[in-house]
């Protein structure tokens, strides 16, 4: 059998096998945490201010550490967070956002060679529009598509209404998608636009 191309970005001491999670963040500070199908507490992470730098260090349920993303670094572009695995020290991928008014995507890149490995896109322009410019417009959920490089859907991220933020990530087909980082990016994504 030949080996899976996803494998490379596996996250050590950690493994996300569903289709899928919820995360929820809890009311007080970007504290989150996911949950697999089973409902059992997979991941728990909280942003952090480190010299003026934003990071969001993850443990597992049992609260050992398993990634790390941080603001900026690798390539020059503002917004761009890089993920690194927490047992072995190496980057495994850069997250790059590419904001307008009309459309928040972010780009899950290979940290060494910068090529695109999935995009995670809000879907609908009017949704965008007055979750940025309405009064209380964040309380109205959010929706991201998850396409692989070629543009071919993957699943996606469903906000939910709620007093805390809780959204549905689902995996239909991960193909040759990294999974893990995905579901780091759903809940990074939210920490960093303050929803």
């Amino acid at each position: 059998m030949a080996p899976d191309p996803a494998s490379k970005y596996d996250i050590q001491g950690i493994e996300l096998s569903d289709d899928r999670y919820t995360v929820v963040q809890s009311l007080i500070r970007n504290k989150y945490k996911a949950m697999d199908a089973s409902g059992n507490v997979v991941l728990r992470g909280k942003q952090k201010m480190f010299k003026m730098k934003e990071e969001f260090p993850f443990t597992d349920g049992d609260g050992t550490d398993v990634f790390t993303v941080k603001a900026g670094g690798i390539i020059d572009v503002a917004g761009n967070y890089v993920l690194s695995d927490a047992q072995t020290g190496e980057n495994l991928v850069i997250l790059d956002n590419d904001y307008s008014i009309l459309q928040d995507t972010w780009t899950i890149r290979d940290a060494e060679t910068e090529a695109a490995l999935a995009k995670i896109d809000s879907r609908g322009a009017a949704t965008t529009i007055a979750r940025n410019v309405l009064p209380f417009g964040e309380l109205i959920p959010h929706k991201y598509e998850i396409t692989d490089a070629s543009g071919n859907h993957v699943g996606s991220i469903e906000g939910q209404f709620s007093l805390k933020d809780t959204y549905e990530i689902t995996i239909d087909d991960a193909s040759d998608v990294p999974k893990e980082p995905i579901i780091a990016a759903a809940m990074v994504i939210d920490a960093i636009q303050g929803n």
